[in-house]
């Protein structure tokens, strides 16, 4: 409760400070954030502040207050049968009403009405009950006709507050050792298990109530639904310990608990999801889901749709696609691969490459099919078409024998898996020019990786650069082959010293 010195002071320091909370807290040392908003808010409305506080309603009424004593003196003037009978208020609240509108029980609160004292034999076998009990000591005293609190004032009137209440159990576990260390064996053992049955059922219901996989970490799921766990198994165990177990603050469960309890406005809509869902073969997605609704007056967005469709678990079946591959099967014995990714050269046609690369235009496509040397990156020969046929790779391959019909190279020729060098044209060609063949392994392109460096080149320096929307197929191949050419001549590499591969072969007179 502040004055209202300390309350104008702070308000208007808020404002001369340009309404900073931080700073005018930090200054004054009061009040709390929220505190000073409503002072604010307060001062704006009415140019001023109230110089005190409206008295606070009374938790109890006077009706109530009345019952309580009248229960009170009615049943033997016991404080705690009367706590337990009406379940309120608290110990001093009824000794201050007591003492208010009963005033003759001043000096016996807590006690029966009887000022006759109670015979020493009776206090002696009372508390000799009491310490040999085998049940409770609510049980001894309802026996006896007297209260608990009672009991133990016997209790402590003649042995003492050190004694404990059950004299022979203590002194039994005192003789037998043994048997103190397996009853503590026993509780631990019994904590422990009640601790993993708590755990295992909170991971049960984690999979039945938020579909979450058996072994979920608690930590990561969120506080609304540790809240909805919580809630579930509030009959089994009690909410202290599970909110220890999952990790939730008490207040945190109690705002969540109170978010759940809101009407869901879309209940109406899931039973007519539901309906629509079952009725359809169990086949609809969100959107015929959506026009399914929209027919019958229902007016909500697809987003909202697949929303309440995903927390409903309305999921279609529906066959995963299968993705395409032409692969048929070997059509012929593949030869080794020789080069085994060693794209490196001693000499001049020693090792050459080879593929297909496919160009797409607006006019059509068209398809590359060099033959590269592994020595330089030379192109020996290439081919250009519009079809990808056996025409396009023999054609090539004729132009690269030829450079080497009046030399004794016998080059090794590297490809892919592919059937245009599987057909018997081309295994004639290389059968004829005692060439030797190597693969590249199934659906492995780095094994012809040089080659593939080549395609990346050629279209990031000359395709992809340019527009090619006015282009014709004459054109373009017009065009590539030009590129080739400057390829060769040209254009100059880092790895030959910066000369082009023909620049360099003259360079080492070398017969291109």
């Amino acid at each position: 409760m502040y004055l209202y010195e300390d309350r104008i002071r702070a308000v208007e320091l808020y404002i001369r400070l340009g309404k900073r909370l931080g700073a005018t807290i930090c200054q004054l040392g009061y009040p709390t954030k929220n505190t000073l908003l409503g002072w604010h808010r307060e001062y704006e409305r009415c140019l001023d502040l109230p110089r005190g506080y409206a008295g606070r309603k009374p938790k109890y009424s006077q009706a109530q207050k009345e019952a309580a004593v009248r229960h009170y003196v009615e049943n033997g003037r016991c404080v705690s049968v009367t706590l337990r009978a009406l379940g309120y208020p608290g110990r001093q609240w009824l000794t201050n009403w007591i003492l208010e509108l009963d005033p003759e029980s001043t000096r016996r609160v807590v006690g029966t009405s009887d000022r006759t004292p109670r015979p020493a034999a009776l206090k002696q076998a009372a508390v000799l009950a009491l310490c040999t009990r085998q049940g409770s000591a609510d049980a001894v005293a309802d026996e006896l006709g007297v209260c608990r609190e009672t009991l133990y004032n016997w209790k402590n009137q003649l042995l003492g507050r050190e004694v404990p209440a059950s004299m022979k159990r203590q002194q039994d576990l005192a003789d037998d050792p043994e048997r103190k260390e397996l009853e503590r064996q026993i509780e631990t053992l019994q904590r422990d298990i009640r601790r993993l049955q708590l755990e295992r059922d909170i991971l049960k219901k984690a999979n039945e109530i938020l579909k979450k996989d058996p072994g979920i970490d608690q930590q990561l799921l969120t506080n609304r639904e540790k809240t909805q766990l919580v809630d579930a198994l509030r009959q089994t165990y009690s909410l202290t310990e599970l909110l220890c177990t999952v990790g939730l603050p008490r207040s945190s469960f109690f705002y969540h608990l109170a978010r759940l309890e809101v009407v869901d406005k879309y209940v109406e809509v899931r039973r007519a999801m539901a309906d629509i869902f079952q009725h359809n073969y169990r086949c609809y997605g969100y959107r015929r889901m959506h026009a399914s609704l929209t027919g019958q007056s229902v007016n909500i967005s697809e987003k909202v749709v697949r929303r309440l469709m995903k927390q409903e678990s309305l999921i279609p079946a529906v066959q995963r696609r299968r993705r395409y591959g032409s692969y048929m099967g070997e059509i012929s014995p593949a030869p080794d691969n020789l080069l085994n990714r060693d794209f490196s050269a001693g000499a001049p046609n020693e090792k050459w490459l080879t593929d297909i690369t496919e160009f797409q235009l607006p006019a059509g496509k068209v398809y590359l099919s060099p033959m590269i040397d592994c020595y330089d990156g030379l192109v020996v020969s290439g081919s250009i078409s519009t079809r990808p046929d056996a025409e396009l790779v023999n054609t090539m391959l004729d132009a690269a024998i030829e450079t080497v019909a009046s030399q004794s190279s016998r080059p090794v020729v590297h490809s892919d898996r592919g059937g245009h060098y599987r057909w018997p044209g081309w295994l004639s060609r290389i059968a004829e020019a005692k060439l030797v063949r190597s693969m590249s392994r199934k659906a492995c392109s780095p094994d012809n990786a040089a080659c593939e460096g080549f395609f990346g080149r050629l279209k990031n320096e000359m395709f992809y650069a340019r527009n090619w929307l006015s282009t014709t197929i004459d054109e373009f191949v017009a065009a590539l082959d030009a590129y080739i050419r400057w390829y060769n001549e040209v254009r100059i590499k880092m790895s030959l010293g910066y000369r082009s591969p023909m620049d360099y072969r003259r360079n080492l007179a070398i017969a291109a």
